[in-house]
């Protein structure tokens, strides 16, 4: 091993490169991914939701949750929450003049909301919700675009209420919000949670209730907890990979792409390791037919091979990890600011973030010390089925 070190060190080089690549890419795909989902998330649909029973499947305006302020203070009370907040929707159309468009109502807490996911930043003219119940609403951008309204329109509001009648009433338009996501923006109509109850008839009822938490790695844990402590069947509680499906399978999908630049990288690993091993092999015939003829049984001759080579990857793995987990410690930190602001799901990313994550160092060094024992295999097998005479005439 030390006799060629310059095939040695290429060897190393080889082995150090192919991991440290792989570790950097896979935590810098795991960090893009986690930042892009709590993003996405945390600004608008929360990291857990709960809903009456099949609200989800079959959203109706009967599907309430009652004494939503008891289940709130029941999720204050799990370790990991960071907070939460009620909303009620319903259907409808808003008309301005001789414009209409049909809406979506969203009443909210603006409280707890603004405490949630931030709603307030979203607001790109006038003024946010007021805290009391008022007939001031918010409108999405591309809503406000369609009805040409402006802060201080009057928007007329029809729906209908939870006992059947018809609910209507003159609303002040105060903001315009740009959430980032085309469909919100042209349907969304947002009023003050009480206003909203009152117009619409649900007592002090909810029709959602929206929590992020800490950490998404703790998601599985904090939403059994969240159902635990509920314990009321007729609430549903479930993370954000159900309620938003479509989102998480598309990062499933995207994600897809780093299981076929690993394989990449370990095909050219194999191949540097798989050439160098074997030029070895090759140069150091007469040895092994030497070792033969004094009596080295050829299993004994395939060992050495293989730990030479073992030695060799655990030097490149080592020095791999600790460049990666510098690298990865810094990108997490620091990212990597974007040129152009990427939008993924309605939101807006100008960074990108690496994340240190136990798989990206245990992925990495499983596939680079398999890779590298199985290709060395071969030439420790032709090792060992060296012919002492032969060998010993070859020079």
């Amino acid at each position: 091993m030390l006799r060629q070190k310059r095939r040695t060190a290429l060897t190393l080089l080889t082995i150090f490169g192919g991991f440290t690549l792989a570790a950097i890419s896979i935590g810098w795909s795991d960090g893009t991914y986690a930042y892009i989902i709590d993003m996405f998330t945390r600004n608008r649909l929360g990291h857990i939701e709960i809903h009456k029973e099949d609200y989800l499947d079959r959203p109706s305006i009967y599907k309430r949750i009652q004494n939503y302020r008891e289940v709130g203070g029941r999720i204050n009370e799990i370790e990991g929450v960071d907070s939460w907040a009620p909303r009620i929707f319903a259907g409808g159309l808003a008309s301005l003049g001789d414009k209409t468009a049909a809406v979506q109502l969203i009443g909210m807490d603006p409280e707890l909301e603004e405490t949630t996911t931030g709603f307030n930043k979203n607001v790109l003219k006038g003024k946010p919700l007021a805290a009391h119940p008022s007939r001031e609403v918010l409108l999405g951008k591309e809503l406000a675009q369609i009805l040409k309204a402006q802060v201080g329109s009057e928007i007329v509001l029809l729906t209908q209420a939870a006992d059947g009648s018809l609910a209507n009433d003159v609303f002040e338009l105060i903001g315009i919000v740009d959430t980032g996501d085309e469909t919100t923006d042209r349907l969304g109509l947002y009023m003050n949670l009480g206003a909203a109850q009152e117009l619409l008839v649900t007592d002090d009822e909810v029709h959602e209730i929206i929590i992020t938490i800490h950490d998404l790695k703790h998601i599985d844990v904090i939403t059994n907890a969240i159902r635990s402590r509920l314990n009321d069947p007729q609430l549903d509680v479930q993370p954000w990979q159900v309620f938003a499906k479509s989102f998480y399978d598309a990062m499933r999908a995207d994600q897809q792409g780093m299981w076929v630049m690993l394989a990449v990288i370990i095909l050219i690993v194999a191949v540097g390791v798989l050439n160098t091993v074997l030029m070895s092999v090759l140069e150091r015939r007469r040895e092994y037919g030497l070792l033969k003829a004094v009596g080295t049984r050829p299993g004994q001759i395939v060992k050495l091979v293989l730990a030479e080579l073992f030695l060799i990857t655990m030097g490149g793995v080592l020095l791999g990890a600790g460049l990666s987990i510098v690298v990865n410690w810094f990108l997490s930190i620091h990212g990597i600011s974007l040129p152009t602001p990427i939008s993924y799901g309605g939101a807006d990313f100008t960074h990108m973030y690496a994340e240190i994550t136990p798989r990206s160092l245990y992925l990495p060094a499983i596939t680079v010390f398999l890779s590298s024992l199985l290709v060395g295999l071969a030439p420790a097998l032709k090792a060992a089925g060296t012919e002492p005479a032969e060998a010993m005439r070859t020079f």
